[in-house]
């Protein structure tokens, strides 16, 4: 926790937004949450709250001042829109040609512009990372099962290509199966460049009583980490064991970590190694 005051969470899909919602519970701190439309999960609403379309710009703004948020966090999956289709209020009205024009230079150029319309309004950015603290991936083997000296360096191999296909801001993870890169993940997502791996043909990945291969997941160089930073959770697990890998990991300290109990449970259950890099 970083001792700022009430924090107003920018909450997408997934489960980052509750964690980020639940520790500020556990440490006392007001939370107040925007989900946005089509994108929160229903669950959220057990915090206050209010829903807003992502254009509606100076209502989301209107309503973290009038309940006196210092900071904002822009948590969970929030997949590029129409902006043909979307239907902004006044404000986002006169910041959506900004918007645009940002979003055609890349996601990264995107978030980046997005984050100056709170810091020109007044708040304070923070990373679900910092809120989160400890749920980092802490250097080394996280659980009972350590990569094998193959494993290891297909995780490593894995890593430098999710890193290479983040300096041209296409996604944040790969997949490489005994030297040979499976997939890389674009728009689609972790989930599903896992689904499309465990589509692949049998000769070239593991199996289920001979696990192969690593997913590795890490920033892109050119993102704002306050914003953006990669995520598993124990169904990131379920899903590369799926696709029979022989486990997951990322850069120490770059990589959060959804229920870290959860995620060891289930990699130990399944017989994955969950593996912080150091750097």
């Amino acid at each position: 926790m970083t001792g700022f005051g009430k924090l107003g969470l920018i909450a997408g899909g997934g489960d980052l937004p509750g964690a980020v919602a639940a520790r500020c519970d556990a440490e006392g701190r007001p939370v107040f949450l925007i989900r946005l439309a089509g994108f929160a999960d229903p669950h959220l609403a057990r915090w206050p709250g209010a829903e807003f379309g992502m254009a509606q710009i100076g209502a989301i703004l209107k309503a973290l001042k009038a309940e006196g948020c210092t900071t904002v966090c822009l948590a969970g999956i929030v997949n590029r829109p129409d902006f043909k289709t979307l239907k902004p209020d006044f404000k986002g009205a006169t910041l959506l040609p900004g918007i645009v024009a940002a979003a055609s230079k890349g996601d990264d150029a995107l978030l980046r512009k997005i984050l100056s319309v709170f810091e020109a309004e007044g708040f304070a950015v923070e990373g679900a990372d910092d809120i989160l603290g400890g749920a980092m991936l802490a250097a080394g083997a996280l659980g009972a099962v350590s990569p094998t000296p193959e494993q290891l360096a297909d995780l490593k191999k894995a890593l430098h290509v999710a890193e290479k296909s983040g300096e041209l801001d296409i996604g944040q993870g790969a997949v490489v199966c005994d030297g040979l890169v499976l997939a890389v993940e674009a728009q689609e997502g972790t989930d599903a460049m896992l689904s499309r791996v465990a589509g692949l043909p049998a000769d070239l990945r593991g199996s289920a009583g001979d696990r192969k291969g690593a997913l590795g997941k890490a920033p892109k160089p050119i993102q704002d980490l306050r914003v953006d930073m990669p995520v598993i959770g124990p169904r990131t697990v379920e899903m590369a064991a799926a696709a029979d890998l022989a486990g997951i990991g990322g850069v120490a300290g770059r990589l959060i970590l959804i229920d870290r109990a959860a995620i060891i449970a289930a990699a130990d259950r399944l017989g994955l190694f969950v593996w912080g890099e150091a750097r």
